[in-house]
């Protein structure tokens, strides 16, 4: 379990690699050792940021974590804040009953509830030996099924969500939102990242109504822990051969909800449409057997495909109303989330003419 000290949450990356404060921020960490010395290996920024570090601690011992939180940032993005207490809260309260799932080693957490902000510190993986993803590089079919152990982990675990009343539906709160006008949705599917999809599948009006349909139906069915936002940058690999597994990092969308949800989120978001058309219907039923071997009364098989292609709907969503990413990244997942919203009809499935 990190620990969380009592130290200040850092607004500047200046401040949160500051030898004092890092210090206190990893006693627990170097046995009360004062960091001597900070090197900064490389700088991440998306939404927050992430960086990784190595310090030098009195007496020669040397340490290599990432930090993350929203550092440096404008006022609108400082809003983003409670979800970085959400993934603190993830590794602090979550990842230590699921001893099974993959996620970083998460050491320090420091969280100012009052002011709802938080930074964490991870040991860092590249220095552990681990291979990041990358948004911008497909998976294969057999990497997707490595990622849906994990997820079938994950949602196998939600007996948590009894009393965990923080860790919302997510896809409920999205549907009722109003700070992203319908207007602005249109505005940024009209740009590069709709070029390529009908009419129909970029009007914001449409795909707002198919929100509210599709949270409407999922809040109906049986609730997982789901990660929320499964994409190939949100990943990692560990081992070799045989041995090798998938790891889940970027826990800022932690929700209830079904678990298609996930699924069709990932599914579409990782691989390739071509190659999505060809195996997602045979993933989908990987899936199903490891969520079934690890006890949960999954439905059948034609039920859990009409799920699945329901709640395409979400992911589709997701990026269809993200503005401060890589546009690369925003075109990308848009354009195959979009397509796939075409390919399985999403929208008369929720009943949205």
């Amino acid at each position: 379990m990190p620990s969380q000290p009592l130290v200040t949450v850092p607004k500047t990356l200046v401040a949160a690699l500051d030898p004092a404060w890092l210090s206190q921020a990893l006693a627990d960490v170097s046995g009360g050792k004062p960091v001597e010395a900070v090197e900064q290996v490389e700088f991440i920024r998306t939404v927050a940021t992430k960086v990784r570090f190595k310090v030098t601690y009195q007496g020669g011992e040397t340490g290599s974590y990432c930090i993350k939180g929203l550092l440096d940032v404008d006022e609108a993005t400082a809003r983003g804040g409670p979800t970085c207490v959400l993934e603190a809260d993830f590794y602090c309260k979550v990842a230590p009953t699921v001893p099974e799932l993959t996620v970083p080693v998460c050491v320090s957490a420091i969280i100012d509830r009052e002011g709802q902000q938080a930074v964490y510190i991870m040991r860092d993986l590249v220095a552990d030996g681990a291979q990041l993803g990358s948004a911008l590089q497909p998976f294969t079919a057999d990497e997707a099924v490595l990622s849906l152990a994990e997820l079938a982990k994950l949602h196998a675990s939600s007996g948590f969500l009894d009393g965990s009343a923080w860790i919302r539906p997510r896809a409920a709160d999205l549907a009722g939102m109003t700070y992203i006008t319908t207007e602005t949705i249109q505005e940024l599917l009209d740009g590069p990242r709709g070029v390529n999809l009908s009419p129909q599948v970029r009007n914001a009006s449409r795909l707002r109504d198919a929100m509210k349909a599709l949270a409407a139906r999922d809040g109906k069915r049986p609730q997982y822990m789901i990660h929320g936002d499964a994409h190939a940058g949100n990943s990692y690999r560990v081992g070799e051969g045989g041995q090798r597994r998938a790891g889940l990092i970027d826990w800022q969308l932690l929700q209830r909800g079904g678990w298609a949800l996930d699924i069709a989120y990932h599914l579409n978001a990782v691989l390739p449409t071509e190659v999505a058309e060809i195996e997602e219907r045979r993933l989908l039923r990987e899936y199903l057997a490891m969520a079934r071997g690890r006890g949960l009364d999954m439905p059948e098989d034609e039920d859990a495909w009409a799920q699945y292609r329901e709640a395409v709907i979400y992911g589709y969503y997701l990026w269809a109303i993200t503005r401060r990413v890589d546009p690369a990244i925003m075109v990308q997942f848009t354009d195959r989330l979009g397509k796939a919203v075409t390919r399985h009809e999403s929208h008369q499935l929720l009943g949205v003419a």
